[in-house]
């Protein structure tokens, strides 16, 4: 028996088995949960950058950052839902259901940061430069 033989062995019979995966083992579905993870974090961050931006009331008003939250947080949440529809187990089986629920809160949060940042960037009518511009000639 070869050295891989021996050290995949234990951790081919814990999958058969359907028991709990080492935290350190990266399965597929929890390489799909962190993805869509981290694509709700980024859309929060950017929802927070655009909400801030459209208190200050500079630039463009904050419009892009929460056009670009919304859809981020929109994939998150589905992301995180489909994960946790095909998930056969619960929490430490490699399935991801960590990270899935992870992706949805964050997903969540990036949806609602960009309708505020939307609704205040329309509530102080979306002027930013170029409408400061055209308005001068």
């Amino acid at each position: 028996m070869s050295l891989a033989n021996t050290l995949a062995a234990p951790l081919a019979g814990s999958l058969a088995a359907g028991s709990q995966v080492d935290g350190g083992y990266m399965t597929n579905a929890r390489m799909f949960a962190m993805a869509a993870a981290l694509v709700g974090l980024a859309g929060a961050a950017i929802g927070g950058l655009a909400l801030a931006r459209a208190a200050r009331r500079v630039g463009n008003s904050g419009k892009n950052g929460a056009i670009v939250a919304l859809v981020s947080g929109l994939i998150a949440v589905v992301g995180g839902v489909v994960n946790l529809a095909v998930a056969d187990g619960g929490p430490g089986t490699g399935n991801g259901v960590v990270g899935g629920a992870l992706a949805i809160g964050l997903g969540l949060i990036a949806i609602v940061l960009g309708a505020v940042a939307r609704a205040r960037s329309r509530k102080t009518g979306g002027r930013g430069a170029h409408h400061s511009m055209s308005s001068a000639s």
